[in-house]
C-alpha cells in the first residue's frame, strides 16, 4: 500500500517561502538538504502527516511558469472564518470565503490564498469529507 509523503514546488526565495508557510499554516523546517545546484527544504506541522518540499534552484531569478496543469494544495482548519481573518490581518491577502454547494447541499466552506510564487492553497473548514 502506498502512502503519500510529500508534494514538491519550486520557489525562488527560500526565506520568503519558508516565512509564508510558517505564518500561514504553522509549518516548520523538518529537513534541509543542500546540493551544489539546488536545495531541498522539507516543511511539516504537528498535525499534518504530510510534507511540503520546497526546491530552490540556485541561480534562478525569474519566476516559474505554473502552467495550466497545477491546481492547488489544500489544508483543513477548525475555523475557516478565523483563519481568513488571521491571514488578512497578517497581510497575506486571502481571497473571499466561499460556500461551495451542490444544489442546496453544502459541500464545503473555503477560501484560497496564494504563496509568494503564485501557488494557490485552498483553506477548507474541517468537517464532512474534509475531516
Amino acid at each position: 500500500m502506498a502512502k503519500l509523503v510529500h508534494s514538491m514546488i519550486r520557489v525562488i526565495d527560500e526565506a520568503r517561502s519558508v516565512e509564508f508557510y510558517r505564518t500561514a499554516f504553522g509549518l516548520r523546517i523538518v529537513d534541509r538538504v543542500d546540493f551544489a545546484d539546488f536545495t531541498l527544504v522539507y516543511m511539516a506541522g504537528d498535525a499534518v502527516g504530510f510534507e511540503l518540499e520546497l526546491t530552490i534552484n540556485k541561480g534562478r531569478t525569474e519566476p516559474y511558469s505554473l502552467g495550466d496543469g497545477y491546481g492547488h494544495l489544500a489544508v483543513v482548519v477548525d475555523d475557516v472564518d478565523a483563519e481568513h481573518a488571521r491571514l488578512t490581518d497578517v497581510g497575506l491577502a486571502p481571497r473571499k470565503l466561499v460556500d461551495f454547494r451542490n444544489g442546496d447541499v453544502l459541500v464545503g466552506r473555503f477560501f484560497f490564498v496564494a504563496d509568494p510564487d503564485g501557488y494557490q492553497i485552498e483553506v477548507i473548514q474541517r468537517g464532512g469529507r474534509f475531516g
